[in-house]
């Protein structure tokens, strides 16, 4: 029983943490926040707390992504039993991009993870830590490889530097929207859903657009 006590007391700590760090990081950038600050709005009397819990700020930034990747990647898994036509762009570009508007509309309002995502997004080796997290996912790889069937006359370096585009389109736009909605500003679309299909048309749109030679 005292130990079964003991790990509550330890798995509310760090959900706490967890809430904490995700929301300065979100405001303020990640490395604007000292571990000491994220202790302080976690409401822990020690200043160490982030340290003894999770590690390095590196170890902060994986746990809080892997905190949302579960439910995210049930509901692309879900998606993914759903597709009807694969040689549809369309149905892909869906699949990368509602599982996370999904989340977003479900976790209520305020939220902090797509703010999150983008400032952990500029720095290079947190990017890499979001990347691992994500490919890690089965379900993600799964619709990446889809993609990639319905893009085979795209050149090589045209696919890398559209990937690079689309992430950035759907990570910033749904950035932006989250900041719009914590600071009770106007939207262009009136909720998440109807963001997911403006995305998804701009994607598809990215991905199959001309290709002009370069001189």
């Amino acid at each position: 029983m005292e130990r079964m006590v003991r790990t509550e007391q330890v798995g509310g700590t760090r959900e706490l943490i967890l809430n904490a760090a995700e929301r300065l990081f979100a405001e303020r950038g990640v490395y604007a926040v000292s571990n000491r600050r994220v202790s302080e709005a976690a409401q822990q009397g020690n200043n160490a707390a982030v340290g003894y819990h999770f590690g390095t700020k590196a170890d902060l930034v994986r746990a809080i992504a892997r905190k949302h990747s579960r439910q995210i990647e049930e509901a692309r898994a879900r998606l993914l039993a759903g597709v009807e036509d694969p040689t549809n762009i369309g149905e892909w570009v869906g699949c990368l991009v509602r599982p996370t508007t999904e989340h977003l509309a479900g976790l209520g309002s305020p939220t902090w993870f797509a703010r999150f995502c983008a400032q952990a997004m500029t720095d290079p080796a947190l990017r890499d830590i979001m990347a691992e997290e994500s490919l890690a996912c089965p379900p993600t790889l799964q619709v990446l490889e889809g993609l990639n069937r319905c893009l085979p006359d795209l050149p090589a370096d045209v696919h890398v530097e559209r990937a690079v585009m689309s992430r950035n389109l759907i990570i910033h736009t749904c950035a932006e929207r989250e900041r719009a909605l914590a600071d009770n500003s106007s939207t262009p679309r009136a909720n998440w859903h109807d963001t997911a299909t403006g995305l998804i048309d701009a994607v598809v749109g990215l991905w199959t657009a001309p290709v002009t030679a370069c001189r």
